[in-house]
């Protein structure tokens, strides 16, 4: 049993170092402060769970969701080690968020235990979206405020197909400003059109293909 579990960790470094370039992640952790109760990075290591722990994280939110792969093993492993609550969450980079995972991510931001960190695979995408709906649904931030959470400064690319995050915010953004005091949830439910706001965006296909074939962004 030893021996296949230790076949088994062997495994799970590969494919989280190799095969989901993890060795892009080792040196650059794209760690962030957005507020006194949540964090962002990338896709985290053992001994970085370890770290964080330090710091007094509570819960990790994985936003690949339910991907069982080498990288989650490890990091659902490192989680029950640091007694750290480990929850999964599907969101998604190039397509318009999802009705249901705002719902639900805003269910998640009322009931977990802070600090917390959220990641995704390089920090830069649905981490940015997921910290910019944080600021809009827990801390009732303004839109032109939460919208900085999708950045160069944190590795987002606008011009991407990536850029559908930042067109969805703005989306909002231009609505409360000719509806003032609209509620965010009301607007998603009521006005927010995802197939609609696919079909506007246009993305620079050379910048998104270097991104996505090349580089391995999700």
């Amino acid at each position: 049993m030893k021996k296949k579990q230790f076949f088994k960790r062997i495994s799970a470094w590969f494919d989280m170092i190799i095969i989901d370039h993890g060795f892009l992640r080792l040196l650059y952790h794209n760690f962030h402060k957005v507020d006194e109760n949540l964090y962002r990075s990338n896709m985290p290591t053992p001994s970085r769970i370890t770290k964080y722990k330090k710091l007094g994280i509570k819960t990790i939110i994985n936003l690949r969701g339910g991907k069982k792969d080498g990288g989650w093993f490890l990091e659902n492993e490192a989680c029950q080690k640091n007694k750290i609550k480990l929850v999964n969450l599907v969101a998604r980079s190039r397509s318009a968020p999802e009705k249901e995972m705002i719902i639900k991510t805003n269910e998640l931001f009322q009931k977990i235990n802070y600090p917390a960190l959220i990641h995704c695979k390089s920090g830069a995408d649905r981490a940015g979206i997921v910290s910019a709906l944080y600021k809009i649904l827990y801390c009732h931030q303004h839109p032109s405020i939460a919208k900085k959470e999708l950045s160069i400064k944190f590795l987002h690319i606008k011009w991407a197909k990536t850029g559908i995050l930042d067109k969805f915010v703005f989306e909002y953004e231009k609505h409360l400003n000719k509806n003032k005091g609209t509620n965010f949830l009301n607007w998603v439910n009521n006005n927010y059109d995802p197939k609609k706001l696919e079909k506007e965006f246009k993305e620079n296909k050379l910048i998104d293909k270097f991104l996505f074939r090349v580089l391995g962004r999700e």
